[in-house]
């Protein structure tokens, strides 16, 4: 099993353009060296609120790690849904914030886990807490002294993401509105994502399709032959007359 399961990875907050501009280098044709060196400049000098951020060594070193093990230089295994994703970037532009949850969640998944408790928490209360998110991840990842710095990192990159907003009550965040996600092809790829960030990597078709994780998204109902038609990677399993499970091959 991967060492990514265990493992936490996010220690800075990941901003959405980040990630876009990552993206953006790759689709162009950038090579990973380039990309390292020019994201190492940018954020060096990185402009914050108006004034120039000198950013700690540490800090670029953090961020840059996360966005080329995301886009540019993720685990083998997750080589092919990053060149779907980068293709449905090329096609559904508009779609690129589902796009690159997709691939953060499956590169980190303790990012995924962290928006599980979220949007577990926000089926039932409409304003959550840093410290209820933390108390539950506690139970998967133990009573790490890290656990509740990393998972705000998490969370003010939702925020900063426009998926979570803070509310008028300090450490307190509430939903933003969903996004909805147009095409089929996307729809799949977070399916994909989701069962490339759990150790199993399968599940049952509708829990994975109304996964708690996937809460900042508005997604069209499926079938499971489409995405046995769309995605090489996921076998479609059937027990019985209605238990379908998906399972990466």
């Amino acid at each position: 099993m991967s060492k990514r399961y265990d493992s936490i990875g996010i220690k800075q907050v990941i901003r959405y353009e980040w990630m876009e501009k990552t993206a953006s280098m790759l689709l162009a044709g950038m090579d990973e060296k380039s990309i390292r060196s020019e994201f190492n400049e940018y954020l060096m000098h990185y402009r914050c609120g108006g004034s120039e951020d000198q950013r700690s060594k540490n800090t670029c070193k953090f961020v840059v790690a996360n966005l080329m093990k995301t886009w540019v230089s993720p685990e083998p295994e997750l080589l092919g849904l990053r060149d779907s994703a980068l293709e449905q970037l090329r096609k559904y532009p508009s779609e690129s914030l589902a796009i690159h949850w997709a691939m953060i969640c499956a590169a980190y998944p303790f990012w995924y886990n962290v928006s599980l408790q979220v949007g577990r928490l926000l089926n039932l209360q409409d304003q959550i807490t840093l410290h209820q998110i933390t108390n539950r991840l506690k139970e998967q990842y133990g009573d790490r002294q890290t656990i509740s710095r990393y998972a705000r990192y998490v969370i003010r990159s939702l925020v900063e993401w426009g998926i979570l907003k803070d509310s008028e009550c300090k450490g307190c965040y509430v939903k933003a509105n969903q996004l909805n996600v147009h095409d089929d092809e996307i729809v799949v790829l977070l399916v994909e994502s989701v069962l490339y960030a759990i150790p199993e990597n399968k599940g049952c078709f509708k829990m994975i399709t109304s996964s708690p994780a996937l809460f900042p998204f508005q997604l069209s109902m499926i079938s499971v032959d489409y995405i046995s038609n769309k995605s090489n990677r996921i076998n479609v399993i059937t027990y019985g007359l209605d238990e379908i499970f998906l399972q990466l091959k």
